[in-house]
């Protein structure tokens, strides 16, 4: 149990809980060291026994830790303590999507495309690494006050090439956005997450679900059979260029999808162009699967079970819908009522004729080798002939700082544990870090043991350093330290922020090459009015000092001649 001032390895402490999933809770808390709040993930204390979860959280950890953008929650660090298996994140102060949605309903245009630009940026990322989200949903995706979006949980992400420790149909996901593949057990693609910011992107346009039911399953079974909504019902004049793109992801057949979330990003980013908002209505090349329904009972032991609580669902299917659903419905719920009286079985007898009595591992630190493998074989545990070797500045050399797993631990007998062995206390010696890039420095030194500040600086000429450049150093060139010691480094504290667009010194082509320069997406909207000189900017969405976020979005009025009626017929001598 994770309690309230509780630090995690010596160094997060917690504040509170956030939230809880069905492998991990999630904690804010306070980073010691960096001086900075935190999330902190921590697989659930029955599941920390259990090695194929263990094994599945550990590669969540390292797909996620390899992403690297900006709208990608970033992961810090990743690590076991006491049994606790952790991963430390980013902590994002704003709302997640579906909260924006209960607040305002439907979304503008401009908004929506704006958000799935941001999101098709990040999965861009996960997909050039073959990452593939499972999860995509308005609860998984956070927007800050600036407008910034970010993905969050890559809780059941996979890498395609890598070892796969769940069967390869298993349904994952919320079953409001599961990709029909999924619903019926083929397993997952890359084109799998584009369906789901399909779906996620016509909520954001309606402000509804496209597909609703009073069961896991019926909505399951609209995934598989119904054509999407006819989006120009709910909006009559929504441009042509993004109903082609909502019906692309969302095909049932994934080689009617866009290949990847790149794709599906190169076609957003021109879809608001004048010459394409009334383009032709694109028709699917390939045939739509016709799944088989049969499968969809998996949803019926897949689907989280909060689904209901996430959004209320409302009946929306006629009658001889009913009809035909019911009776699939009952032979389904016949099969499941067989499979859980199996499974029940199962569940309680297994344990009672295979459980093993759990052992703890007894704490060997500052033990020799030898003393250590003498206890530990006492108490049932194998040892790894594979010993580690850390740096201490406190553990004699040649004697134990920590196993894994850890000490005080429950495992299985004949577990095998793993000796860390210190290697005294080595000293590291500093070397003049000025005009590197305080990044490259930081990863060298903390991979010696060192426990690393960084620190924003003012600078007189700020034209004379770069931003991320070290410009300073707490321990100097050729001092010593010890593992475990700290070093500050300091970066010049130079702020990106937006200038004033409106002040008359700045023209279109001004915005279009900033905007360029600080990957910046610009609307450009063009508005009738006598108050301001033609062709003028009067407006910006983003004010003056508001600090630059690249893959943000930036909308400026330019000030535009309004249309002179000069028809006689139409004059009534100012008496109209």
């Amino acid at each position: 149990m994770i309690m309230k001032g509780q630090k995690i390895s010596n160094r997060y402490q917690i504040i509170k809980s956030i939230g809880e999933g069905g492998m991990a809770n999630v904690y804010l808390a306070y980073d010691t060291i960096l001086d900075r709040n935190v999330a902190v993930k921590i697989l659930r204390g029955d599941l920390a026994s259990d090695e194929k979860f263990v094994r599945r959280f550990q590669r969540e950890s390292l797909a996620a830790s390899s992403l690297n953008h900006p709208n990608i929650v970033e992961v810090y660090d990743v690590g076991e303590d006491n049994g606790d298996y952790y991963i430390v994140m980013e902590y994002i102060e704003g709302k997640h999507l579906k909260e924006l949605i209960k607040k305002r309903g439907k979304l503008t245009t401009s908004e929506v495309v704006d958000i799935m630009l941001q999101i098709t940026d990040g999965m861009s990322t996960a997909h050039d690494a073959y990452i593939i989200h499972r999860d995509i949903k308005p609860q998984n995706i956070m927007i800050l006050e600036n407008g910034l979006v970010k993905i969050t949980d890559f809780g059941i992400a996979m890498a395609m090439n890598a070892t796969q420790l769940t069967q390869t149909n298993s349904v994952m996901g919320s079953v409001h956005y599961i990709p029909p593949e999924q619903a019926s057990g083929k397993g997952s693609s890359l084109q799998s997450d584009i369906y789901s910011m399909g779906i996620l992107m016509y909520e954001l346009l309606t402000g509804k679900l496209p597909y609703r039911g009073e069961s896991a399953v019926e909505i399951a079974l609209k995934h598989l059979k119904e054509p999407l909504p006819n989006i120009k019902e709910e909006l009559p004049n929504i441009p042509n260029s993004i109903v082609n793109i909502l019906t692309k992801a969302t095909a049932k057949n994934p080689k009617n999808r866009y290949a990847d979330a790149r794709e599906m990003h190169e076609d957003l980013k021109t879809c608001l162009e004048e010459n394409r908002l009334k383009e032709p209505i694109e028709t699917l090349k390939y045939p739509e699967n016709n799944y088989d329904e049969a499968k969809v009972t998996k949803i019926l032991k897949e689907t989280p079970k909060k689904e209901s609580e996430e959004e209320p669902i409302a009946k929306q299917i006629t009658k001889d819908d009913l009809k035909k659903q019911n009776k699939l419905l009952i032979i389904l719920a016949s099969i499941f009522t067989g499979l859980v009286v199996i499974i029940t079985s199962i569940v309680i007898l297994i344990p009672i004729l295979t459980t093993e009595k759990e052992l703890i591992v007894p704490d060997v630190s500052n033990l020799t080798v030898k003393e250590a493998i003498k206890l530990l074989q006492e108490k049932g545990f194998n040892v790894s002939d594979d010993q580690q070797e850390l740096a201490s500045s406190e553990i004699p050399e040649g004697r134990v700082i920590k196993t894994n797993p850890a000490a005080d631990s429950k495992r299985i007998k004949n577990t095998t544990v793993t000796l860390y062995v210190s290697i005294g206390d080595t000293k590291i010696t500093i070397e003049n870090y000025l005009g590197k890039n305080y990044l490259e420095i930081k990863g060298a030194l903390e991979a010696l043991g060192l426990q690393v500040l960084v620190e924003k600086k003012a600078v007189t000429d700020p034209e004379s350093v770069k931003d991320g450049e070290i410009i300073d150093q707490s321990v100097k060139e050729s001092e010593k330290l010890s593992v475990g010691d700290t070093i500050t480094l300091y970066i010049p504290d130079i702020i990106s922020e937006y200038p004033d667009f409106t002040d008359g010194t700045y023209d279109i082509e001004d915005v279009k090459a900033f905007c360029e320069e600080y990957n910046i997406v610009l609307d450009i909207v063009e508005e009738e009015t006598t108050d301001y000189v033609t062709g003028s900017i009067f407006s910006q969405s983003r004010p003056k000092g508001y600090a630059i976020v690249a893959g943000t979005k930036l909308t400026i009025k330019v000030a535009k001649a309004p249309v002179i009626d000069d028809n006689p017929e139409n004059d009534c001598g100012g008496l109209c």
